[in-house]
């Protein structure tokens, strides 16, 4: 069982999306050049659709996760996160949609960031196989 450093409120007050636009309810574990996020898929989500989880939930999952390390990052210094933006999204290779219950992680590690702009690599698992990978270029609001 994985250990949850934190759960659904506190992410959802790190996140800048709200309710019930939110793809990230757990932090799994944090370092400066990396992070494991996890949700679970439920029939009220928006991207809920035919008893699977669309694609594009699970683009808004993974970039989630980044703003997720950002907003962290800032938590961390007692500052408040600037609001950030996709600046790109690059080969992103969707292999499975999760289903109603399933719990989905993503791993994001940091490959380059500099002067707000972040380039990232973001792979997601569902028990433990790969469903989704990518790679993200995310830009902070000045």
């Amino acid at each position: 069982m994985d250990v949850v450093l934190l759960e659904k409120e506190a992410v959802e007050n790190l996140l800048p999306q709200k309710f019930p636009f939110v793809m990230v309810d757990s932090m799994l574990s944090y370092s400066e050049t990396s992070l494991v996020s996890g949700f679970n898929i439920k029939s009220d989500n928006i991207f809920f659709d035919n008893n699977t989880f669309l694609e594009a939930g699970l683009i808004e999952h993974m970039a989630q996760s980044v703003a997720l390390h950002t907003g962290y990052q800032f938590f961390l210094k007692n500052e408040i996160a600037p609001t950030g933006y996709i600046g790109s999204i690059k080969e992103i290779e969707i292999k499975k949609l999760p289903e109603l219950n399933d719990i989905i992680q993503s791993e994001v590690t940091i490959l380059q960031e500099f002067a707000g702009i972040t380039l990232v690599d973001i792979v997601t698992t569902l028990n433990n196989e790969e469903i989704a990978r990518g790679q993200m270029k995310t830009v902070l609001a000045k």
